[in-house]
């Protein structure tokens, strides 16, 4: 994203990560010596400092990098891009609040390269207390600094929509891969495509733009619809990376195991498989998928090579990326394409 021009990367992620303290302050500095709670703001200051930054923060850095882009500059005052800033720590927050608790529900070990919040000493499923605590912060952060704006009502039903969709999401997911109950059948690419929109394409990418959008001034169903046409679509090519990754990425880059095959997930590499297997392949799939033995999570990786599922993945990659581009020439006659153009370069080709 081009924003003033002459602002780089690095220089925005400077500046955005260098403002949690300040979120951290927010939320808790009021409540640390109060008699009756201090002992639980204690507790939220630890919550927010171990699961808030420590991600690539894509999501959270495109609010004021979009905000760049579409407000004018009599929108652009200090104050503004500090609420742009703050509205992007709130997302942030939402996602770390739907990290702890699926990390629970996937039983997994690892994330961001440390150990999940409830794998850690005398944590355990208290986590999901703390979650409900990161969630809550969301929503006073934006009493705190949009409460007397404008578009604080927009910005207040964004994220409450966008919660619940992306908890639909997980619920299609769940409910689609029990772990104690394997199905193939269920696994279709009409209700992966679902998953991935509700789960992962709401909140990843319409969520920062669309706010952005709002904070700018810019609420026409039109355009928020011309929006959510890329966002979406870039939120599905940016979950078939994510599950790409968890077979074949290095965990040293991605800062997690990869564990959809042991989870039995409708993952689009197990989809893509089912398309393509014979049935004696069909019947080494229904006998390892979604058990935990290295050796039959092996053995489902084994058939991943043999049916190409790197060299299919590559060529998805390659249609799915010219597709957006068309999606942006036809979508964002009225927003400025950087915004899409910037981050469909940020997701192309990535490691992690």
């Amino acid at each position: 994203m081009s924003g003033s021009g002459a602002r780089t990367a690095a220089a925005e992620r400077e500046e955005f990560m260098s403002f949690f303290p300040q979120i951290v302050r927010d939320l808790t500095e009021g409540g640390l010596g109060h008699p009756e709670v201090g002992d639980a703001v204690s507790r939220l200051k630890e919550v927010l400092e171990y699961n808030g930054p420590g991600g690539k923060c894509n999501r959270g850095l495109t609010v004021p990098a979009a905000f760049r882009e579409l407000a004018g500059p009599g929108q652009q005052d200090a104050e503004s891009l500090q609420c742009a800033l703050v509205v992007g720590w709130c997302i942030e927050l939402l996602q770390a609040f739907f990290l702890v608790t699926d990390d629970i529900m996937d039983a997994s070990v690892t994330r961001r390269g440390q150990l999940c919040w409830y794998k850690k000493e005398g944590i355990g499923l208290d986590a999901i207390n703390d979650a409900l605590l990161l969630e809550s912060c969301v929503y006073r952060l934006l009493k705190k600094y949009c409460g007397e704006r404008p578009y604080y009502v927009h910005l207040l039903e964004l994220f409450l929509q966008t919660a619940y969709q992306t908890e639909l999401g997980q619920t299609l997911d769940l409910i689609t891969a029990p772990i104690s109950q394997v199905d193939l059948n269920r696994f279709s690419e009409q209700r992966y495509k679902a998953i991935v929109k509700y789960k992962t394409a709401f909140y990843s990418f319409y969520l920062p733009v669309a706010a952005a959008m709002y904070m700018a001034g810019i609420d026409s169903k039109e355009e928020h619809d011309n929006a959510k046409a890329i966002l979406l679509e870039m939120g599905e090519f940016f979950q078939i990376q994510d599950d790409y990754l968890d077979c074949y990425g290095d965990p040293e880059l991605t800062g997690k195991v990869g564990t959809d095959i042991q989870d039995n997930k409708c993952s689009w590499l197990v989809v893509q498989c089912l398309r393509r297997v014979t049935p004696e392949q069909r019947q080494i799939l229904e006998e390892n998928y979604g058990c935990k033995e290295p050796e039959k999570v092996a053995k489902v990786k084994e058939l991943y090579d043999t049916l190409g599922m790197r060299a299919a993945f590559q060529e998805y990659e390659e249609s799915s990326y010219q597709r957006l581009q068309e999606l942006i020439r036809t979508h964002s006659h009225r927003l400025p394409k950087e915004i899409f153009l910037g981050l469909a370069q940020k997701i192309y080709k990535r490691q992690k």
